[in-house]
C-alpha cells in the first residue's frame, strides 16, 4: 500500500508531537493529525494523582523541622557531648524523607506518561519541566523537583508564559536550587543590622537572576548586561521560603517566617530603591517589584525567538528552520505569549510535518514510546526507575540549570545505542510471545516504517527477536 501524505503526518503527530504511538492509535486520527494535536489543548490539564504525592509545602516543612534537629545535634556535640550518634542519626533523616517522595513522585509521572491519551500535552509539560530544570543531584531539591513540575507547570501549561514563569521562579524548589531563599541586599534592612556588629554574613546572590535571564526568558544572546543581572538579583531579592529561621538577632527587625515551606517575600532580605535594568525603571513596591519584571521581560521579543528556537529545535529538527522560528515567535508576540496559541503556530509550521525522524529519541523518549507500544507492565516503586538510570537519563537529574540536551549529537553515541539495544533485548525476552511485532510494526510506525525493517522482523527467529529488531530498528529510535 502507497503511505499518502495523511498516513506520513500521523506517524508524526504520534510519534514526534506525542509520545509514541499505541496500536490502533494512528487510525483514530482520522487523517487530520494536526486537529488531533489541537484537540489535546483544550480544557484543564490533567491533575497527576498518586498515593504518596503530597504538597511540597508539607514535605519542606518536615525538612526543615529535621534540619533544626540537625542543627541543634551539632550545638550539642559543640558544647562538649561525645556522643555523635544523634548528629548522624538527624543527618540520615533528609534524605530518608526526600527520597520516597521523588520516587512516588517520577513514578506517578511515568505512569501518567504511559497511559495519557494526550500526549502532546505531557510532551509539552515535560518540555517546559525541562526548560525550567532544577536538578536533584542537589538535596534540597530531591523531594521538591516533582512536586514543582505538578504544581507549578502542569496546570499553566495551557495558559500564559508570564504566569508559568513568575510560578516557576517563586516555588521553593527553584528559590533552593538557585539559593535565592538566602539572598539579602547589600543596602536590605537585614544587611544593615548584620553590619552593625553582627556575625551573621549576609549579601546578594544572582544565581537564580542570571538563569532567568541566560536560560528561562532573554537566552544568553538577549541583550542584557551583567549590571542587569545584579539589578535583577536585587529585585527579587527577599524571594524567600516560610519556616526558615533567620537567626536570633535578626528576629529582632521582626523577620515573619510565614507558612512552612511556602513562597514568602522577606521584606527586610529586600534591596530597597527603584532599579532600572533592559531600559526600564521599576518603583521599589516590594514582591511586585520582581514580579512586574518579570512580566515584561516574558513578552520581549528576545525572549519571543528564544523560546521559539526551542520549541523548534525540539519539535522538529536539530537545527530549527528559520521560518518556523520566525512564525512561533510571531504568534508569541501577537498574542502575548498565550501558549496554545504559540503551539497552533508549531503545528501550522509547514516545516513540522516535511520531514519525519528528524529528531533522535531521547532516554526517557525511547522508554515512553516502549511502554506505549508493548503496553509493557509497569513496576512498583523505585523498579519503575531503573530504565532510566540504566539508560543515562535519570528523572529530573540533568545535572545543571540547562536541563537535558536536545540533539542527537547528545545522545546516539555508540555506547549509548548499545544500552538501548540491550534494554530492548530484555525487554523483549520478557514480553515473549505475548506481543506480534509483524502486527505491531505498522501500527506504531505507520508510513515511517521501511522495508528493510518490515523484512527484519518478518524473517526474525522468534517473537522475542521480533520484538528486540522492531524496539532496535532505526524508526523506533527516532521520531
Amino acid at each position: 500500500m502507497i503511505a499518502t501524505q495523511k498516513d506520513l503526518a500521523a506517524a508524526i503527530a504520534a510519534n514526534r508531537f506525542g509520545l509514541g504511538a499505541r496500536p490502533g492509535e494512528l487510525t483514530k486520527l482520522g487523517g487530520d493529525a494536526p486537529a488531533w494535536l489541537k484537540h489535546q489543548l483544550k480544557g484543564e490539564p490533567p491533575v497527576l494523582s498518586g498515593a504518596g504525592l503530597k504538597p511540597s509545602s508539607e514535605t519542606l516543612a518536615h525538612a526543615l523541622e529535621l534540619r533544626k534537629e540537625l542543627v541543634a545535634a551539632r550545638k550539642d556535640r559543640k558544647q562538649g557531648g561525645d556522643d555523635d550518634r544523634a548528629q548522624v542519626a538527624a543527618a540520615l533523616k533528609l534524605p530518608a524523607v526526600y527520597r520516597p517522595v521523588y520516587i512516588d513522585e517520577t513514578a506517578a509521572r511515568l505512569a501518567h506518561a504511559i497511559s495519557t491519551d494526550r500526549p502532546f500535552l505531557e510532551r509539552l509539560t515535560q518540555f517546559w519541566s525541562n526548560h525550567f530544570a532544577v536538578s536533584i543531584d542537589k538535596i534540597a531539591v530531591l523531594g521538591l523537583a516533582g512536586a514543582m513540575e505538578r504544581e507549578a507547570i502542569r496546570p499553566r501549561v495551557t495558559g500564559h508564559f508570564a504566569d508559568l514563569l513568575l510560578a516557576v521562579e517563586k516555588h521553593p524548589a527553584m528559590l533552593l536550587y538557585l539559593d535565592n531563599h538566602a539572598s539579602i541586599g547589600p543596602n536590605s534592612k537585614a544587611a544593615r543590622f548584620a553590619s552593625r556588629g553582627g556575625k551573621r554574613k549576609v549579601g546578594i546572590n544572582e544565581n537564580l537572576a542570571r538563569e532567568i535571564l541566560e536560560l528561562h526568558t532573554l537566552g544568553v544572546d538577549g541583550g542584557y548586561t551583567q549590571a542587569d543581572v545584579t539589578t535583577f538579583a536585587q529585585a527579587i531579592s527577599g524571594w524567600s521560603i516560610g519556616g526558615q529561621d533567620a537567626g536570633r538577632r535578626l528576629a529582632r527587625l521582626g523577620v515573619d517566617n510565614g507558612t512552612p515551606g511556602e513562597f514568602l517575600f522577606r521584606d527586610v532580605f529586600h534591596e530597597p530603591g527603584a532599579k532600572h535594568l533592559l531600559g526600564k525603571s521599576y518603583s521599589d513596591d516590594g514582591v511586585k517589584q520582581g514580579e512586574t519584571i518579570l512580566r515584561d521581560i516574558a513578552l520581549r521579543p528576545q525572549t519571543a525567538r528564544h523560546l521559539a528556537t526551542k520549541l523548534a529545535r525540539h519539535f522538529i529538527a536539530d537545527d530549527p528552520p528559520p521560518r518556523a522560528v520566525e512564525r512561533i515567535s510571531k504568534a508569541w508576540l501577537d498574542s502575548r505569549a498565550h501558549l496554545p496559541t504559540v503551539y497552533e503556530a508549531l503545528i501550522e509550521s509547514p516545516e513540522s510535518w516535511a520531514e519525519p525522524l528528524a529528531k533522535f529519541k531521547t532516554p526517557a523518549d525511547y522508554i515512553y514510546s516502549s511502554y506505549r507500544a508493548l503496553g509493557i507492565p509497569l513496576q512498583d516503586g523505585r523498579r519503575a526507575l531503573q530504565p532510566f538510570e540504566a539508560l543515562g537519563q535519570r528523572n529530573l537529574m540533568p545535572g545543571s540549570p540547562a536541563g537535558w540536551p536536545d540533539t542527537s549529537a547528545d545522545w546516539d553515541g555508540s555506547s549509548a545505542l548499545l544500552k538501548r539495544i540491550a534494554w530492548a533485548d530484555v525487554v523483549a525476552q520478557r514480553m515473549g510471545d505475548a506481543r506480534n511485532a509483524r502486527d505491531l510494526a505498522p501500527q506504531l510506525l505507520g508510513a515511517t516504517l521501511s522495508d528493510e525493517t518490515a523484512t527484519a522482523i518478518a524473517r526474525a527467529e522468534s517473537g522475542a527477536q521480533a520484538l528486540t529488531l522492531l524496539l532496535a530498528s532505526p524508526e523506533f529510535m527516532r521520531r
